[in-house]
């Protein structure tokens, strides 16, 4: 039934690209969840009012964020290729696609967990600030235990959006059910090819947001 529905579907060549999506979205997940919180802290912390307060670094991480959250995905890994190149030496394949998705979607990460931090009590961190407590004390036992709920929800939105990121780069030959739906499906009029690997994504995106939820719940004690 299957084979009849979609004939020129070759299993093996969408498991592997399967494969490659779930690495490109993976690594590039861990990486924006790590680069995002950092730039987020230090967004919400040299802000006007809290610890670290310093208005020109504040406005330059600003500014970066911004400029880099604003660029289309699309343009930004054509403007990230000679950068790319020597880095890995090469544009073509799934770790290629790697820097264009993690310099991608951390800025956009970034704005979230800074919104999330502000949504905390502040009275919450001015007892923590009033008992003396380092400031690194008051990232990792009041900052970011009270925002984890936020936090979970954006990396989930964000994880979603470069699941969409990796099929945009395999259009450009970064591998991936994006490359796959390109290459064998739309290039050679083989739309049961191209059906596939989206409802493969769909799948995907709706496991990732099902997960997302689940944790998101429990870290929610409202």
């Amino acid at each position: 039934m299957v084979n009849e529905l979609f004939p020129n579907v070759k299993w093996d060549k969408m498991w592997e690209a399967t494969e490659e999506t779930l690495y490109m979205t993976g690594i590039s997940v861990v990486a924006t969840f790590v680069i995002g919180i950092i730039l987020g802290l230090l967004l919400f912390l040299t802000a006007k009012g809290n610890i670290w307060e310093n208005a020109l670094v504040n406005k330059i991480i600003s500014a970066v964020v911004n400029i880099f959250r604003s660029i289309p995905f699309i343009i930004l890994i054509v403007l990230l290729i000679p950068f790319t190149k020597f880095l890995l030496g090469t544009m073509i394949g799934e770790n290629a696609a790697l820097p264009a998705l993690i310099i991608g979607a951390a800025p956009f990460y970034a704005r979230m967990v800074e919104i999330g931090l502000r949504e905390i009590d502040k009275g919450v961190i001015e007892a923590a600030r009033s008992m003396g407590a380092k400031t690194s004390t008051i990232i990792w036992k009041v900052l970011l235990p009270e925002s984890m709920p936020a936090l979970v929800s954006g990396i989930t939105v964000t994880a979603i959006a470069l699941v969409g990121y990796t099929a945009m780069a395999g259009v450009i030959g970064a591998g991936g059910l994006g490359n796959l739906a390109y290459l064998e499906g739309f290039q050679r009029s083989r739309t049961d090819v191209t059906l596939m690997a989206t409802i493969i994504i769909l799948i995907i995106v709706f496991i990732i947001q099902f997960i997302g939820d689940v944790i998101t719940n429990k870290l929610d004690k409202r």
